[in-house]
């Protein structure tokens, strides 16, 4: 399968994240709730990861790809942190378009950050995915 079809996959799947995450939020402890979807996710991927990559190569990943994926799980678990509590304390139809502007951010992230090129389709649907998570949300 190409890229599409996982991207595809991964929206459906945060899609279903969020309403079963407002579901189970509810009378819980938004931290509490995030440290069980975080348990299930750490033994799923562990489980994954086992299952198709030999377990020599954990040894194999260099230094500053240690760096950064534990960087990102930082940045990970500070969002589900923050989505969590905006669950809780929101409407998930709101919620969730306002969580989507990672998109936008991620857009202009990879610009700045990485040197990928922002051409006018890049810009302009980032524009559009910007301006429907405010009416969505508002």
């Amino acid at each position: 399968m190409n890229w599409l079809i996982w991207s595809i996959f991964s929206a459906i799947f945060a899609a279903l994240t969020a309403i079963l995450a407002k579901i189970g939020v509810s009378g819980v402890d938004s931290n509490l709730a995030t440290a069980v979807r975080t348990t299930v996710v750490l033994v799923f991927a562990w489980g994954v990861a086992l299952a198709t990559c030999p377990a020599s190569s954990l040894l194999a990943i260099p230094r500053r790809a240690w760096i950064f994926l534990v960087l990102s799980g930082l940045a990970t678990g500070l969002s589900w942190i923050c989505y969590f509590r905006a669950l809780q304390l929101g409407p998930a139809s709101k919620v969730a378009p306002i969580d989507r502007l990672s998109v936008v951010l991620v857009i202009i992230f990879a610009a700045i950050f990485l040197g990928e090129s922002l051409s006018w389709k890049t810009a302009l649907g980032g524009a559009l995915i910007a301006a429907g998570a405010i009416v969505l949300a508002t």
